[in-house]
C-alpha cells in the first residue's frame, strides 16, 4: 500500500507538525513500508487460532495483594531536600507573574 505524500502532509497539519519537504518523502516511504508489511500480517490465517488475553499461558494475577506498609515520615522525606520551608520542598520560582 502506497501513501501519499499529500496524505503526510495532512497528517502533519492536524497534528501541527512543521516537516521539510524532505522528511515528508522519507515518512511517505515508512509509512508505505509499514502499511504493507500490515498487509502481510493480515494475510495471515489465524482461523484455528485461540484468543490470548495474555502471553502467558494459565497464569492468573500475579500482582501482591494490597497491604498497609510503613512509609517516611514528613522530616524523613524532607532530609535530604535543598531547601524546605513549612513542611514542604521549596523549589525556584519558574513561572514569573503575569
Amino acid at each position: 500500500m502506497s501513501i501519499e505524500i499529500s496524505q503526510v502532509e495532512h497528517v502533519a497539519e492536524l497534528a501541527r507538525l512543521q516537516l521539510s519537504r524532505e522528511e515528508l518523502e522519507r515518512l511517505s516511504t515508512q509509512l508505505s513500508h509499514i502499511l504493507t508489511y500490515m498487509e502481510e500480517l493480515n494475510a495471515t490465517e489465524t482461523g484455528g487460532v485461540a484468543g490470548t488475553a495474555s502471553v502467558v499461558a494459565g497464569e492468573a494475577n500475579v500482582l501482591r495483594d494490597d497491604e498497609v506498609q510503613p512509609s517516611l515520615s514528613q522530616d524523613q522525606a524532607l532530609s535530604n531536600a535543598p531547601e524546605a520551608v513549612d513542611g514542604m520542598f521549596q523549589v525556584p520560582q519558574i513561572i514569573g507573574d503575569r
